[in-house]
């Protein structure tokens, strides 16, 4: 039975882009499966960040610029201010699940926001991002004009918000581990490797037991 690892983020969240690609690199090396659960950093009506903030220059400059140029990705601080709301997007990332692409979707609206510097809050531009993924784009806009998913998407958030009681983007549970911030390969495989060990040992001491006849 594969290794489930919950991936926690929004696709508005730079981390959770550079991170991507190190996950999916570990992943291919270990038998697991990769589930990708909604956090919006800032849900509406809270007010998303501005690129022309100091704070945000300062996070670029120091902390985003310099992995990304590390990992080899094009990415830019999108000129869009304010950041978009995600809302919308998560809800067409629900359509594309059921539709089984929800991977493919999560990967295009990151770059989507990061490399293109296209609005992901615009329900025209994430109507034309699903089209490109293969999506029946009527449908899919149909569904985000009428809020079809917006009460599964609700759901998701209560989830990540009251049960798995998640604070950060991203954030990663691997079996019953959790770690917040971006971890690079080796420290996915690490991670991996610990919470499998931890379960064969786990499995093994189960196995044990001891009566008056001896121990098994």
């Amino acid at each position: 039975m594969p290794l489930t690892i919950k991936v926690y983020s929004d696709y508005v969240c730079p981390f959770c882009l550079l991170a991507d690609g190190e996950l999916k690199a570990a992943a291919a090396e270990r038998d697991v499966t990769i589930e990708h659960l909604p956090f919006e950093l800032r849900p509406y009506p809270t007010p998303t960040l501005r690129p022309e903030a100091g704070y945000m220059q300062t996070s670029w400059r120091e902390k985003v610029y310099p992995i990304a140029e590390q990992l080899g990705i094009p990415m830019r601080m999108p000129a869009l201010s304010p950041q978009p709301y995600t809302h919308l997007a998560f809800e067409g990332y629900q359509f594309a699940k059921r539709a089984g692409i929800g991977e493919a979707y999560n990967s295009r609206m990151y770059k989507a926001f990061f490399l293109d510097g296209l609005d992901i809050g615009d329900i025209s531009v994430l109507t034309e991002l699903a089209e490109e993924l293969g999506l029946n784009g009527p449908e899919y806009r149909e569904a985000l004009e009428n809020g079809t998913y917006r009460e599964a998407h609700k759901q998701a958030l209560h989830h990540a918000l009251y049960e798995a009681n998640i604070t950060a983007a991203p954030t990663y549970v691997i079996g019953k581990t959790t770690i917040k911030w971006l971890l690079y390969k080796e420290q996915f495989l690490e991670a991996i490797d610990a919470e499998l060990k931890k379960q064969r040992l786990e499995q093994w001491s189960t196995g044990i037991s001891c009566t008056i006849d001896g121990c098994s």
